[in-house]
């Protein structure tokens, strides 16, 4: 994902999340909506999980330090998973609160006029920052399905971008709902029951939010296309004669760590095979960009202490090693 990809998708929900929010809460004081009061909160909540984002995103732009000497990319990860938790007690456990007081203690809605115009207002802004997440990620994602690059994407911006925003946006009809059903029938309760399934909704995509991001802090390899660019730009077919074993590990989205063990011949000299490392790690370079980080160790092939060929069933006396 391009860094100023990331940032216009996350700019553009701030803006609308800020608006939003306001609106939502002058209708909330005038209507006694229970459910603008939960989408006031809701708005409130995004508005600071993409402050978080963006101070990710600038904490991650440090220089690599002897006390990080891998830098510090995976920052972006870390307030990626902190949003999640945000989303969660703030936005969904809130809701929930809010949504069981208003069943329990139901009053008619009031100047209904509020919050259904601050509603539908909220769904176009809403709408306008979506429209901008899904422009943004259609850049990058290729032919993968939206659920596979949600799973798959290494930069935790614009998947964090694209949940919340299809969370305001069903969050906004259910809304809309509650307030509706409360107004044509005269009882509150409903407005309650849309402010629960409010709540629900946030805890589900807090939930899937949570599990993306926990994979991407425990460490992430590269994707398999980019591994077997990697495996074949290592093979020269002459010094380098195939790949024994290889690793590849997420230092942050646009960085990733390579180290590998590779098959010389027994007699190559010391010079011929330093040059035909340092010519792999330009053949990496070039094949995958963001292979910044990279270690490669000579030594003589042995079937043992080998990785599978990709595409294979691994047998007993395949299980690999570490590198190293």
């Amino acid at each position: 994902m391009s860094a100023s990809g990331g940032t216009k998708a996350i700019v553009a929900a701030l803006g609308a999340n800020l608006a939003i929010a306001a609106a939502k809460f002058v209708a909330a004081a005038f209507s006694g909506s229970a459910s603008m009061l939960a989408e006031g909160v809701h708005s409130v909540a995004d508005s600071g999980n993409q402050a978080l984002l963006l101070l990710g995103g600038k904490k991650a732009k440090k220089e690599a330090s002897e006390e990080h000497p891998f830098g510090y990319g995976r920052e972006r990860y870390i307030y990626g998973f902190l949003v999640s938790i945000v989303l969660f007690t703030v936005g969904g456990v809130f809701a929930l609160y809010e949504g069981y007081e208003k069943i329990a203690h139901p009053h008619e809605v009031e100047h209904w006029y509020w919050p259904v115009g601050v509603l539908v207002f909220a769904i176009l802004a809403e709408s306008f920052s979506f429209r901008t997440a899904i422009k943004e990620s259609n850049e990058i994602r290729g032919t993968q399905g939206w659920a596979q690059f949600v799973r798959r994407a290494k930069a935790p911006e614009l998947p964090v971008v694209l949940l919340e925003d299809l969370g305001a946006l069903i969050g906004l009809v259910l809304a809309l709902g509650g307030v509706g059903l409360a107004l044509l029938t005269g009882d509150g309760v409903w407005d309650g029951v849309g402010t629960m399934c409010i709540g629900a909704l946030l805890v589900a995509i807090a939930l899937v939010l949570a599990v993306e991001t926990k994979s991407l802090l425990l460490g992430e390899s590269a994707d398999p296309a980019e591994r077997d660019k990697i495996r074949a730009a290592l093979v020269d077919g002459e010094t380098v004669t195939r790949v024994i074993h290889m690793r590849t590990l997420h230092l942050g989205p646009e960085e990733l760590l390579v180290a590998a063990k590779i098959a010389v011949q027994h007699d190559d000299t010391a010079a011929r095979i330093a040059r035909a490392i340092d010519a792999a790690e330009q053949r990496i370079r070039e094949a995958v960009p963001i292979a910044r980080v990279i270690y490669l160790e000579p030594d003589i092939y042995r079937a043992s202490g080998a990785d599978p060929e990709p595409g294979s069933a691994p047998s007993p006396t395949d299980a690999p090693g570490p590198v190293g």
